[in-house]
């Protein structure tokens, strides 16, 4: 291959957007007279020093902005030696000619980015994009990242279909979102949706997690929308939730199963299938026969094809980083903000502690928290007072003051 390449890879999970990226980069840069190569499988291909390469043309990528998945795939592989096989890696993307290289992808793929621009010394030039559904990239201004706003768009109509079924059936769901870290997925569906409560992990502080209070969280709210006459509805959790569970306590209502290290394999543990079990089981102990389907909502949602915003969103991203490249920078993602075409060090986006990328989470504190929880039906303050109380006391056949006692902690 000739020198002085632009090579553009992808890492991580799929998110609506990413062929996008690729169509803008290789159009703005074939158009300021540079080749362009995508590599093939992400940073796996490049880690046992393959030269899987595909060499990008304007007509190959004029028409691939509005599709989703990735043409170039994806990985989220890294070996256990990725120290020492990191020196394999560099080699091969000098061995290809790249010396502009655009990094697509989420937490991990910004990490991959800033470390090969570190150890590259100035020989390669590298610009990150952020993409995840997830949402957990701290970008200027609160701006999402590209995919969220397709994921959101499209899970809401798969929840709005599951709220009719739920209507129609007399059920509840408990559907689980992606999110390992942050809320913003969970809460957003949710909330656009109507669902009737969303649980997210930024609403519980720090600290260990009480299994059982979430799932008397859920209680309550099912009791409160019984008391007000309607005997369905759907929750959407946040899958962050279950890496803040005490385990112990887990351990005592969810068989986990152990690795070969004897390690707990927190994975596999189906988060809305553990709550719907004990929640049955304790509606059931007040004498409430309710059925409860939990559900995972994740991977449909991950190669939908981009809705208008991201469509119109990733064009900048890939137009602004053609340009930041080519004019001398290195070593900072791409952002849009107030209008404008941005860069971000990555020095700003490093954890200098962990060296980890910043996670964004969602802010409980904020009135656009506020407006989401207030259009929840759950248990409040003023549940717990009056005339609200002995409703859904008498509900959950309890005298007030033992309904007090029984649930008030959940607050």
């Amino acid at each position: 291959m000739e020198k002085d390449l632009v090579g553009i890879i992808v890492g991580g999970g799929p998110a609506p957007g990413i062929n996008g990226i690729i169509s803008a980069v290789t159009i703005e840069a074939i158009n300021n007279g540079k080749k362009v190569v995508g590599i093939i499988g992400g940073f796996k291909s490049l880690f046992n020093g393959e030269q899987n390469i595909l060499p990008l043309t304007i007509n190959d990528v004029s028409r691939i902005h509005a599709r989703g998945g990735s043409i170039l795939r994806t990985s989220r592989d890294t070996p256990e030696n990725a120290q020492a096989k990191f020196k394999v890696l560099m080699a091969t993307l000098k061995n290809i000619g790249v010396k502009y290289l655009v990094t697509i992808g989420g937490d991990g793929t910004l990490h991959m980015a800033n470390w090969i621009e570190k150890e590259s010394m100035g020989e390669i030039r590298v610009v990150h994009t952020p993409k995840t559904i997830d949402n957990d990239i701290p970008l200027p201004g609160g701006f999402s990242t590209f995919g969220y706003q397709t994921a959101r768009h499209v899970g809401v109509g798969i929840i709005n279909n599951i709220i009719e079924d739920a209507r129609t059936t007399g059920r509840w769901y408990f559907i689980t979102a992606m999110g390992r870290h942050a809320g913003h997925l969970a809460l957003g569906m949710g909330e656009a949706s109507g669902a009737t409560i969303s649980l997210i992990p930024e609403e519980f502080g720090g600290g260990k997690l009480s299994f059982k209070k979430v799932a008397d969280i859920l209680v309550g709210s099912i009791l409160k929308r019984i008391s007000m006459g309607r005997d369905y509805g759907v929750a959407v959790l946040a899958e962050g939730i279950l890496e803040r569970f005490d385990i112990a306590e887990l351990n005592k209502y969810v068989a986990i199963e152990k690795n070969e290290k004897g390690e707990l394999r927190l994975p596999d543990i189906q988060l809305g299938n553990a709550l719907k079990k004990l929640v049955g089981e304790t509606l059931a102990s007040m004498g409430f026969k309710v059925d409860i389907v939990d559900k995972n909502i994740g991977y449909e949602l991950r190669a939908a094809d981009p809705i208008p915003f991201d469509v119109e969103y990733v064009r900048s991203l890939g137009y602004g980083a053609v340009r930041f490249l080519l004019k001398g920078g290195s070593g900072s993602m791409v952002v849009c903000y107030e209008g404008n075409i941005k860069t971000v060090p990555f020095a700003n986006m490093i954890d200098d502690i962990t060296g980890d990328t910043r996670i964004r989470r969602v802010d409980i504190n904020t009135e656009t928290y506020e407006v989401a929880r207030k259009y929840m039906i759950r248990l409040e303050k003023e549940d717990f007072v009056g005339g609200r109380m002995e409703r859904i006391a008498k509900t959950a056949k309890m005298e007030p003051e033992e309904f007090k006692v029984r649930f008030e902690y959940i607050l």
